[in-house]
C-alpha cells in the first residue's frame, strides 16, 4: 500500500502532492491512502500509526507538519516493517543512514536557494532601496528557516533594502491575509515589497494589499509558482517579480516512488549513495520572462509520471537530484 501524508488540503502545494500521489498510484496499480494532517502533528502521527496497525506492507511519503514529527513517524514505520521517505522537514541530526533502511531517504529542494532567488529579484525590482515584509511559514520548519536565511543572504547585496518586519503565517493563505492587514495598519506606505516563504501566504498578502488600495505600489516574491500565481504573472501585472519552480506532484511522486522501490526490493537501500539518502533536488528561479519554460510540465502530469517511472526518482527533469544534504546556512 502507498501512503501520502500532507500538512493540509487547503494549500495548493499540498493539493498538488495529493495529485502526484494519485497519479503514481494509478500508474503502478497500487492502492493509496491519503493522510490529511489538518496542520496538526498529533493528527498526522495518529493517522499514520492507525494505518500501520492494519498490518499491510506500506511505502510512505510524509510531508511533516513540523520537523520534530519525523522521528516518531520513522520509528513507527520501522517497527511496522514499512518504508518511508520524508519530504521537506526533519531535525538536522536525524540522518537516514544512521536510522536504518526503513527510513529510505530525506528529500527536499534547497530552501537557501529559493530565498536567494526571490531576494535578488526583489532587490533588483526595488532598485536597491526599500522596505520588505517577510512572511515565513511555520517556525519549527527547516524549510521556512532556510528560505528566510536565503532571503537575508541575498539582501546583503542590496544594503538599501531592509526587512521591516517578519511574521510567520503558517503556510496559510487566510493567515497571510490577516497578518498582512495587521502590518499595513502598522507600517502603511512604508511597505515597498512582500516576501513570503510560499505562495499561499503571498496570495493572502496580495489580497490584503489590494483591499488597502496599495495595488501596483508593492512588489512580491515567493516560492511555489501556484496556479493563481501563474495567472497573475500571465496577466503581465508587474506585482510578482520572483518565483521558484518545483512541484508538489513531483516531490510526492519522487518520495513515494523511492519508498515503493525500497519496499519492493527494486532499490537496495544499503547501496544508496549519501546523496540519494539525504538529497537536495533541483530548484529553478522563475521570472515573468521565463515563466513558460516551466509551466509546460503542468499540462501533462501523467506523462511526467511515466518519465519518472522510466528514469527513476533521481534522474528525472526538471527536478533531478543535484546534491547531498544537509543544507548549509549562509
Amino acid at each position: 500500500m502507498l501512503v501520502a501524508s500532507v500538512i493540509n488540503l487547503t494549500n495548493p502545494y499540498m493539493a498538488s502532492m495529493v495529485q502526484g500521489s494519485e497519479a503514481l498510484s494509478k500508474k503502478l496499480g497500487v492502492p493509496l491512502k491519503i493522510v490529511n494532517s489538518n496542520g496538526s502533528s498529533q493528527t498526522e502521527i495518529s493517522q499514520i500509526q492507525a494505518i500501520l496497525a492494519e498490518g499491510k506492507k506500506v511505502a510512505l511519503m510524509v510531508n511533516t507538519v513540523a520537523s520534530s514529527d519525523a522521528p516518531p513517524i520513522v520509528n513507527a514505520v520501522k517497527a511496522a516493517g514499512g518504508y518511508v521517505t520524508i519530504w521537506w522537514n526533519k531535525p538536522d541530526d536525524f540522518d537516514p543512514s544512521k536510522v536504518g533502511n526503513n527510513f529510505v531517504a530525506f528529500q527536499k529542494h534547497s530552501g537557501v536557494e529559493s530565498g536567494r532567488c526571490n531576494g535578488e529579484e526583489l532587490g533588483k525590482a526595488l532598485n536597491g532601496k526599500g522596505n520588505v515584509i517577510a512572511l515565513p511559514g511555520v517556525l519549527d520548519s527547516t524549510t521556512s528557516q532556510t528560505r528566510v536565511a536565503g532571503l537575508k543572504d541575498a539582501l546583503k547585496k542590496f544594503p538599501g533594502v531592509k526587512v521591516l518586519e517578519e511574521r510567520p503565517a503558517n503556510w496559510d493563505q487566510q493567515l497571510g491575509f490577516k497578518e498582512m492587514q495587521s502590518m499595513i495598519a502598522k507600517h502603511g506606505n512604508a511597505i515597498n515589497a512582500v516576501w513570503a516563504a510560499d505562495d499561499a501566504m503571498m496570495l493572502g498578502a496580495i489580497e490584503a494589499v489590494n483591499k488597502a488600495g496599495m495595488a501596483k505600489t508593492v512588489k512580491f516574491a515567493s516560492d511555489g509558482l501556484y496556479p493563481p500565481t501563474i495567472k497573475i504573472m500571465q496577466s503581465k501585472a508587474d506585482d510578482i517579480v520572483g518565483e521558484t519552480f518545483h512541484r508538489g506532484y513531483m516531490a510526492a511522486a519522487i518520495g513515494l516512488y523511492t519508498a515503493y522501490q525500497a519496499a519492493t526490493g527494486a532499490l537496495d537501500v544499503s547501496k544508496m549513495t549519501p546523496e540519494q539518502r539525504y538529497g537536495l533536488f533541483k530548484i529553478s528561479c522563475v521570472t515573468p520572462a521565463t515563466l513558460t519554460d516551466f509551466t509546460k510540465y503542468d499540462a501533462d502530469i501523467p506523462g511526467w509520471i511515466d518519465t519518472l517511472v522510466q528514469n527513476g526518482p533521481f534522474k528525472t527533469e526538471p527536478v533531478p537530484l543535484v546534491a547531498a544534504g544537509p543544507e548549509k546556512l549562509p
